[in-house]
């Protein structure tokens, strides 16, 4: 007799993890757009003190739960558990369940939270961890070299990848690309790559795939399940601004450009949604390093404050020069 196995009724979460502007948003927002006829519970959590990505997340149906307050990995990790026991309370469950990190989180403490916490483990089951690489700077993040006893999250985020979705494709040469591959497989063997450009791929690939195996992760990290202390690189933080008034195009672009092209190898990810004097919809910003790229958003609705949202993330930002020159953007200033 053949025994039968009772199909698994818990429900999928999927991490989506990623350095800073590998492209976590744009395969959120390609997942939500997809007409899948999930329902699907999204949590967000952004570095810095200034929130972005909620803006920047297309209108849908789905739910989105925001932990602004510090990293997945660290300080609300509390708050994930609480999240997760509250949706799993709910009358209306949920199909599968999104965890977007921040890009300097370690991946590991937040899989962890799926098997140390007993109601977790019993309602949910991690499907996979999907781990977005920007193919044009990933390099040089996993080879940066790092204080004794500080851990490069770059590196954790490959090496704990059930998938690795190769972003950006189209601005590396075939040779780069391939010393890029290499370089991943030099960390994680295993994982498979999915190269991309603007993260399409087909969701098959990377959701309902039953990828994360807590046997072979205890193979390579018998410590897996232990809690340890972790040590974030402390030089790297983030400026966040927020302020009303119009910017002065031609002001913005001259300050944008001169600081991306003098601080650019430090300031690892800058995005923003800004009043732009004479422009009727938001203009929204975002540059990974040097590569800037703007465009108009949605139009501002009517009896919304035009503020000014943007923020800096990057290695030893000098808070006040950043927000005096950008100040010296808005419309009247000389």
């Amino acid at each position: 007799m053949t025994a039968t196995i009772a199909p698994d009724t818990r429900v999928p979460v999927t991490v989506l993890t990623g350095f800073l502007g590998s492209g976590k948003t744009t395969l959120l927002n390609r997942i939500l757009t997809e007409e899948h006829g999930q329902r699907i519970a999204v949590i967000e959590n952004e570095y810095g003190e200034v929130g972005i990505d909620d803006a920047l997340v297309y209108d849908s149906d789905e739910e989105i739960f925001e932990m602004n307050n510090g990293c997945i990995c660290c300080t609300v990790r509390g708050d994930l558990i609480r999240i997760l026991g509250t949706l799993m309370k709910r009358p209306d469950p949920f199909d599968r369940i999104l965890i977007e990190t921040t890009g300097l989180a370690d991946p590991a403490p937040v899989a962890q939270t799926f098997f140390v916490d007993d109601e977790l483990r019993e309602k949910l089951r991690l499907d996979a961890i999907i781990t977005m690489v920007d193919a044009a700077h990933v390099l040089d993040h996993l080879t940066e070299v790092k204080p004794d006893g500080v851990e490069n999250e770059a590196v954790e985020q490959v090496a704990f990848a059930d998938r690795l979705v190769l972003n950006k494709t189209d601005l590396v040469d075939e040779t780069a690309l391939a010393d890029v591959v290499a370089g991943l497989r030099s960390i994680n063997a295993m994982a498979d790559i999915l190269p991309t450009r603007y993260a399409e791929l087909e969701l098959g690939s990377i959701l309902d795939v039953g990828a994360f195996a807590l046997d072979r992760v205890l193979q390579t990290d018998p410590t897996f399940l232990t809690e340890t202390d972790h040590q974030h690189d402390l030089t790297v933080g983030s400026v966040g601004i927020e302020t009303e008034g119009s910017i002065d195009v031609g002001k913005l672009n001259a300050w944008l450009g001169k600081l991306l092209r003098e601080r650019g190898q430090d300031i690892f990810r800058s995005k923003g949604i800004l009043n732009i004097d004479g422009l009727a919809n938001q203009y929204v910003f975002q540059a990974v390093h040097m590569l800037f790229d703007g465009a108009e958003g949605r139009p501002w609705a009517e009896g919304e404050p035009r503020l000014n949202r943007l923020v800096f993330i990057g290695r030893n930002l000098d808070r006040d020069e950043l927000i005096a020159e950008f100040n010296a953007c808005l419309t009247g200033v000389r």
